[in-house]
């Protein structure tokens, strides 16, 4: 495959760049740096060497001088005049885990996209009602949002919804948040309770303290009693403790 010529830049994908990164250069028994040829059908070894025009070793000579590929803060800057580095990167099996060519045109998207995202949260927590403030704080706040006021309700919706604009607008949208928040209820008006281990969800009421219902190893309450709650098993206790909130 030829590349187009022209200046490449390639970044971490990690996190947290380090101060520099060595990438292997060469195929060897501990770390193979394979690329599967599918016109021949093969595996075939990769090596970098800038006197050579091939990336790949069984098309080089015996005169290839081997460099290392060294990433300074996380970033590599490769030019034009440097066609056999950027052909080895784009078959090393590290491209797009390790490491991936910069496109600045489509991180210049992804970010505009993402302020997209944060300024429809913001509009949409600034316009909610009182009511939808409650349910949606009792789903994505981890707060008893029933000794808070109204601003103060308000004001961590529109910060839950400026640092997690994705995990709000899908909350408003999601058709079981009003149950999700029903259930919360229940909990905080003491209802309901969870014991060994929030396995087991028992009523607190008057006269009957005897075990409701099992949650599932490895399921979150709220949404598994969300859905318990509609079906036939679960409808009449529902709105018996709807009753009594």
């Amino acid at each position: 495959m030829k590349l187009e010529l022209k200046d490449r830049v390639y970044k971490l994908t990690r996190g947290k760049s380090p101060l520099s990164c060595i990438i292997p250069s060469r195929s060897s028994k501990r770390r193979p740096l394979l690329y599967f040829d599918e016109e021949q059908g093969v595996n075939r070894a990769l090596r970098y060497a800038r006197n050579q025009k091939s990336p790949f070793e069984d098309e080089q000579d015996g005169s290839a001088i081997i460099e290392p590929i060294i990433f300074e803060d996380g970033m590599l800057s490769v030019p034009k005049n440097n066609p056999a580095l950027q052909q080895f990167l784009h078959y090393h099996p590290y491209n797009g885990k390790k490491f991936v060519e910069v496109d600045y045109g489509k991180d210049a998207q992804e970010e505009v996209d993402q302020l997209n995202i944060e300024i429809d949260a913001l509009a949409a927590a600034k316009e909610m009602s009182v009511e939808e403030l409650e349910v949606v704080g009792r789903v994505v706040l981890s707060k008893d949002i029933s000794i808070m006021s109204t601003s103060e309700l308000r004001r961590d919706i529109m910060v839950f919804a400026r640092v997690n604009p994705e995990m709000f607008m899908n909350a408003i949208n999601d058709p079981e948040a009003k149950m999700k928040s029903t259930v919360k209820m229940f909990f905080e008006s003491k209802l309901l309770s969870l014991r060994n281990n929030e396995r087991d969800v028992y009523f607190n009421l008057d006269g009957n303290k005897k075990r409701m219902c099992i949650i599932p190893f490895g399921a979150n309450h709220i949404e598994f009693l969300a859905e318990w709650f509609e079906s036939d098993e679960g409808l009449d206790i529902f709105e018996f403790l709807e009753k009594n909130l």
